[in-house]
């Protein structure tokens, strides 16, 4: 997962509005830069900016293909979504490739990238925010209650530079519900009656919105590492001290192993050594500029895949003994576009809570439930401060339509635990069975070994084949 004025229509339902007239077909060519010489051919097609008026502005959607090779074996198009929100996607249907997704897979598909709307090279949004301003899109530890006034303010300021941007007139109208719609001219555009779907981590929720408002035109749907029926709300946001709970025995466990990076032999001792750092480094920052939030910040982010773990034991190592960390945390600010789209999404989706002492209550009460990162995860957000009300309820997930979704889920996922999958679940009926995966990190499919889980998400893929009942891995 990577965080990141307008009169709301009396009777707004998640019906789909109005269509337009049908999209055209995208003029196929080269790529842009990043996705270039990957084997792609990229296009772009126009959508409507309101859905509720078909007629009027339009933007442009990005779309890349990594076409079969098979004619005979093509059975669609398989539609796919990075996560994020405000992910690019156009060089993914590659990356998969670079995964070894399967080759019957490739065969059976053309795999179909998209920037969603205010993703770089579809029509873009920007919050004119610099790296300092917000430099993550996961909420900051708050050690107290006056951290979270102080971090109210900072983050208001965020909020405020979205609203008054050179393309806030676009603000409201960035939704996954609008991006799904988005996803449906795509399939228009394509020729095709129905789509399939693989989408990853915050990629669930859109393809659960999706699959909602357009159950008829979905055929296989995969979704991997779900965040939950509601996306990344308020609610699923608090996850995230649950999901760092969950995980890090296996950091534990790891740098209990390796008595060379000095942080305990049992991973009870690697535990006390987080919380001995921590306030450490609340107290007096390190000379390379991590404080107490930034290593709990870069803890968690390190937790999301096994192979960050050694960096992550060198990074305490060296803040443990006074040398120069291995890279520098601002090596990787995410861009203002990749924050101000993500941020347009989140705070549009759902109605956050503006008042600042339910957050300072939920930190309070997360701070010792989850005492490992629920103070971070409970915090404040830009979205507290949103500039736009939203334009449209949340769609509802639900069991009406087909039977064909699967989600994959690792057990220890400290950015969508698996908290979240269950109510995705849950949500779905019979529409979904559920495969859960014994194993630490984020993302199941292709970027782990598990040969059980992958093989079901293939066969569900290629042959259409779930499960009978939810399965474990």
């Amino acid at each position: 997962m990577k965080l990141l004025p307008v009169l709301v229509a009396a009777l707004v339902t998640t019906a789909t509005p109005a269509v337009a007239s049908a999209a055209p077909a995208p003029n196929w060519g080269p790529c842009p830069e990043e996705a270039a010489g990957l084997g792609l051919d990229c296009g772009t097609i126009q959508v409507p900016l309101d859905y509720r008026d078909p007629g009027g502005r339009t933007i442009e959607i990005a779309i890349s293909r990594l076409a079969s090779t098979e004619p005979q074996k093509r059975r669609g198009v398989l539609l796919t979504n990075t996560g994020g929100p405000g992910g690019e996607g156009l060089a993914f249907p590659a990356t998969l490739k670079k995964l070894n997704i399967p080759q019957e897979v490739l065969d059976s598909y053309d795999v179909i990238g998209m920037n969603p709307r205010g993703v770089h090279n579809s029509t873009p949004v920007t919050c004119g925010l610099s790296p300092a301003e917000h430099p993550s899109n996961i909420p900051r530890y708050a050690g107290n209650s006056a951290d979270v006034t102080t971090e109210a303010r900072r983050v208001a300021a965020v909020a405020a530079k979205c609203g008054s941007s050179a393309t806030a007139p676009l603000l409201p109208y960035l939704t996954t519900a609008n991006t799904a719609r988005d996803m449906d001219r795509v399939r228009e555009a394509l020729g095709e009656r129905k789509v399939n779907y693989f989408g990853i981590s915050y990629g669930t929720y859109l393809g659960s919105v999706y699959t909602s408002l357009f159950p008829e035109r979905s055929d296989r749907f995969l979704l991997d590492s779900a965040t939950g029926p509601g996306g990344w709300d308020a609610s699923f946001s608090r996850l995230f001290g649950q999901g760092v709970e969950d995980r890090f025995p296996d950091f534990a466990k790891f740098a209990a192993s390796k008595p060379e990076y000095g942080l305990g032999r049992t991973p009870a001792q690697v535990t006390a050594k987080y919380f001995e750092l921590a306030a450490r480094l609340d107290r007096t920052p390190s000379p390379d500029g991590y404080n107490g939030q930034v290593f709990r910040h870069v803890t968690f982010a390190d937790l999301y895949y096994d192979k960050q773990l050694p960096h992550l034991a060198e990074t305490w190592r060296a803040l443990d003994t006074g040398k120069p960390v291995p890279t520098s945390f601002g090596a990787d600010y995410p861009s203002d576009n990749y924050i101000a789209s993500q941020l347009h999404v989140i705070c549009n989706d759902s109605d956050w809570p503006e008042d600042v002492e339910t957050y300072r209550r939920n930190v309070a009460i997360d701070r010792f439930r989850h005492p490992l990162f629920g103070a971070a995860a409970a915090n404040i957000t830009p979205c507290a401060f949103w500039p736009s009300e939203p334009i449209e309820p949340p769609v509802k997930i639900t069991g009406r339509g087909p039977s064909n979704v699967l989600i994959v889920q690792n057990l220890r996922d400290p950015a969508t635990p698996p908290a979240g999958a269950r109510k995705l679940r849950q949500a779905f009926g019979d529409r979904a069975r559920m495969v859960t995966v014994d194993q630490g990190g984020h993302l199941a499919y292709l970027y782990k070994d598990n040969q059980c889980a992958n093989d079901l998400a293939t066969e569900f893929l290629v042959g259409g084949t779930r499960p009978r009942d939810d399965f474990a891995c």
